[in-house]
């Protein structure tokens, strides 16, 4: 969330942010409107509050019982006005909070220009496209045909756009999990497994609600819901929190399963496993001082990369334009793998530097050794984000048999399976 006073203050600054990002700058107008509404009440009651205080003090002081009844049923009036102002204020604050909650995050001044993904730059390729001597099969007809990946039993289950692995499908699933876990953990961050539901309040400190009610799913009796992604219940667990400048920067990964509402069009990454409602990712999250965050934010672009890197994946790292900048990033970069089989890059990581944003939300803070508390600075990226770096894998793996085989690094993980056969069904 932005700072009210950074809007008050500097709003074409803002309005420039909200042009960059190819969104409305109306809503800037709107909130200096209510914001002037507030400090105006702010005001009135003040002033009334202290009109009360002097006369409270008067008529203790008097000593004509008359004169002492004439103010008390003149306060008693005054009381009533600032209970209304109160209400009044009470009211304008939450117009005035839901308005400032729906605006996105400032790009950094290096973000590049653009309107959607197609202007995101490409910063670096990483390894050569595999050449295949054999027509590629995409995931979609390879999990079926080696009996690991099943579409009608989702959809029996459950509805269209779920899918069941079973057999090898699911423990490679399963195997690139665990492995990236360890993964980050010897890149220095500190494994959680955190709830799968979580309340209102800590999806709205980390950016989700309001702006992306449509998208979550809710449970229908109680204030809770399931996770989008793992930053949120990451985020979560420092709310209110103030740390001591010693204790950052402090890293964090976690597994979760995420579950979205997919707004998807006919005839766009409908196919397969590439986007649906449940998938699995593995999270990295990181709280540090300001002064910081562009080096953290290069370090996890570094860490996503080696993940890449270990499985084999040819990946690219594209740098997100003004215009498919997220709601709560200032600055972020794509990682997206080649898959042989689709023929297409496939985004598995997006990493974000979110500055101050959701820490202004979440209210988390760190203190210096003077003492002054400052917010801190988030960054989230995923490391990886499944499906897709499963298909990547089942696809740049495949064999003209039918096979694929696993990755060197997972073997440990899959109890002896080096490749899944035909016969795997």
């Amino acid at each position: 969330m932005l700072d009210i006073k950074l809007i008050r203050e500097q709003p074409q600054l803002v309005r420039d942010a909200l042009q960059k990002r190819n969104q409305d700058q109306a809503i800037v107008d709107q909130i200096i409107a209510v914001d002037a509404e507030r400090r105006k009440l702010l005001i009135e009651t003040e002033t009334l509050k202290s009109e009360r205080n002097a006369v409270s003090k008067e008529i203790s002081q008097s000593k004509d019982a008359t004169q002492r009844e004439s103010k008390i049923t003149a306060m008693r009036k005054v009381g009533d006005q600032i209970s209304a102002l109160d209400e009044s204020i009470r009211t304008v604050e939450e117009q005035l909070n839901q308005l400032v909650s729906t605006i996105p995050n400032i790009p950094d001044d290096d973000v590049p220009l653009g309107k959607d993904e197609k202007d995101n730059p490409v910063i670096r390729s990483v390894g050569e496209k595999p050449v295949s001597s054999f027509p590629q099969k995409p995931h979609w007809d390879l999990g079926t045909a080696l009996g690991i990946m099943n579409f009608e039993q989702g959809v029996k289950i459950t509805a269209s756009r779920f899918y069941v692995l079973s057999g090898a499908g699911a423990r490679l699933q399963r195997a690139l999990i665990s492995w990236m876990l360890d993964l980050h953990i010897r890149q220095g961050y500190y494994e959680i497994y955190p709830p799968f539901l979580v309340k209102g309040e800590t999806l709205f400190a980390s950016g989700q609600l309001p702006k992306f009610a449509e998208n979550l799913y809710k449970d229908h009796e109680e204030d809770l819901w399931m996770v989008p992604t793992a930053e949120v219940p990451l985020t979560g667990i420092h709310m209110g929190d103030v740390f001591d400048e010693s204790d950052l920067p402090l890293r964090y990964t976690a597994y979760t399963a995420c579950f979205r509402r997919e707004k998807m069009s006919a005839g766009r990454d409908v196919r397969g496993i590439k986007r649906g409602h449940q998938f699995d990712k593995v999270e990295m999250y990181t709280f540090c001082k300001p002064e910081d965050s562009p080096r953290e934010l290069e370090k996890m672009v570094a860490d996503a990369e080696q993940t890449c890197s270990e499985l084999g994946l040819p990946h690219r790292v594209v740098q997100q334009c003004t215009g498919d900048l997220g709601f709560n990033g200032k600055k972020a970069f794509d990682v997206e793998v080649w898959a042989g089989g689709c023929g297409e890059w496939l985004e598995v990581s997006s990493i974000s530097n979110v500055g101050d944003f959701q820490a202004r939300r979440a209210n988390i803070k760190y203190k210096d050794v003077d003492g002054k508390k400052s917010h801190v600075h988030t960054l989230n990226g995923s490391g990886l984000g499944l499906p897709r770096t499963l298909i990547a894998v089942l696809e740049n793996y495949q064999q003209a048999d039918g096979s694929v085989t696993i990755p060197d690094v997972l073997r440990p993980w899959m109890g002896g399976v080096n490749s899944i056969e035909m016969n795997e069904s």
